[in-house]
């Protein structure tokens, strides 16, 4: 077994200099042992300049997040960190045709950093997941460019036909919720998820993961004053619809709408006084009796598959 551990200790780090010296120190005695370990742990920990940068910035990690970022023009990415079989297999990604990494991202896989397993780890740990599923893959990347609710406004008169479907969320706060919601937004084509500035998550690893690509497809928009961004819709021509348990509308009946905003509350509280207040209607999902309520992400993908357009029904 301690010749196994042995291996470890002669990663070299992919900036570290032609001229330095291995780590690698074969020792017999018991203080040899436990010197051993103290650099197995050393090795362990983000060690290169990329990679404690890389911490202190936004990282994320897993395949189908990494990749539609790779897929993503408007997506900076710093650096890639892989270990040897996915930096192969990206490559071999790579020249697939139609290739799935935009052109601009191309140069990166050039200069991947190979990593182990435990470095990688720790590069892509949060308080919230000690032990990350990486799947062997990371990116350090810049947050997206904020969008706006005036973007999407703008563009409504461009196709009079199109039907445009909204998700708004009244202070949704679980970063796996939002990650499942946008999933569901892009299966059932949302243009965009409103959601509040403060009481919501920023954009995270754990967020993009659970989300399997779909943030880099579906845009959200950080309203400050959430009250006052429900009065744009309006005016703009949308039908404002929150979904309660004390809704005495279906779901199924929005459908024929043209431009509809679906509104989510909170996990716990659900929608606030004024929210509820700016609703043209209150629609709930049938259910039976036993069942008490859905949670939140689950809810918005019956709402968006209910009500999604009926021409691409």
């Amino acid at each position: 077994m301690r010749q196994k551990k042995s291996k470890k200790t002669s990663f070299t780090p992919h900036n570290a200099s032609a001229g330095s010296k291995s780590s690698f120190r074969p020792r017999n005695n018991a203080r040899g042992k436990k010197a051993l370990t103290q650099e197995d742990k050393a090795q362990n920990a983000p060690h290169s300049d990329a990679m404690k940068a890389a911490k202190k910035g936004l990282v994320l990690y897993g395949q189908h997040a990494v990749l539609a970022a790779l897929a993503n023009p408007s997506r900076k990415i710093r650096k890639i960190f892989a270990q040897q079989r996915q930096a192969e297999k990206l490559a071999h990604l790579a020249q697939q045709l139609p290739c799935p990494i935009h052109p601009c991202h191309l140069e990166l896989l050039n200069n991947i950093e190979i990593v182990e397993k435990e470095p990688l780890n720790k590069l892509c740990a949060s308080g919230a997941s000690a032990e990350p599923v990486h799947q062997g893959l990371a990116i350090h990347a810049d947050p997206l460019e904020e969008m706006f609710l005036s973007d999407i406004l703008h563009h409504l008169d461009d196709d009079t036909h199109k039907s445009v479907r909204l998700m708004v969320l009244d202070q949704v706060t679980d970063p796996r919720n939002i990650g499942a919601i946008l999933r569901s937004a892009q299966a059932f084509g949302t243009s965009a998820i409103l959601m509040t500035r403060k009481h919501a998550p920023a954009e995270t690893a754990i967020l993009a993961k659970t989300a399997a690509g779909a943030l880099e497809t579906v845009p959200i928009i950080r309203e400050t004053n959430l009250a006052r961004a429900l009065d744009s819709l309006k005016a703009a021509g949308f039908t404002l619809a929150g979904l309660d348990a004390s809704g005495d509308y279906d779901l199924e009946q929005l459908a024929p709408i043209a431009h509809l905003a679906l509104i989510m509350g909170a996990e716990a509280g659900g929608m606030r006084r004024l929210t509820a207040e700016a609703c043209d209607r209150i629609v709930s999902i049938p259910m039976q009796s036993e069942a008490e309520s859905l949670n939140v992400s689950v809810a918005a993908a019956i709402a968006l598959y209910a009500t999604r357009p009926q021409t691409s029904r």
